[in-house]
């Protein structure tokens, strides 16, 4: 059964562009891992907030480009934020 994950990003306003970049190369990367079937990263209208939505084919894909992930880029993420990001996980929602 598929399974996804929503991120809300908060990002600093001095960080933006530094957040906008980093989530180029981001999305490149997640692009690559195994058992990826969807991936939108968008920024909200007027507002420093970024939604990540990403979808697998399976839990363990999902856990493994998550540990992917964390092991290569989110440090860097991380200083980019306000505040930590709110994570919806679970079932396919639409």
């Amino acid at each position: 059964m598929p399974f996804t994950e929503i991120c809300i990003y908060q990002v600093k306003p001095q960080k933006v562009e530094e957040f906008e970049n980093l989530m180029l190369e981001v999305k490149n990367f997640l692009e690559k891992q195994e058992g990826l079937l969807s991936l939108k990263i968008t920024r909200v209208v007027k507002s420093v907030k970024y939604m990540l939505y990403w979808e697998f084919d399976t839990k363990e894909s999902y856990g493994l480009a998550q540990k992917n992930l964390y092991e290569s880029y989110w440090k860097s993420i991380e200083k980019c934020l306000l505040v930590p990001h709110d994570k919806y996980i679970g079932e396919v929602l639409f």
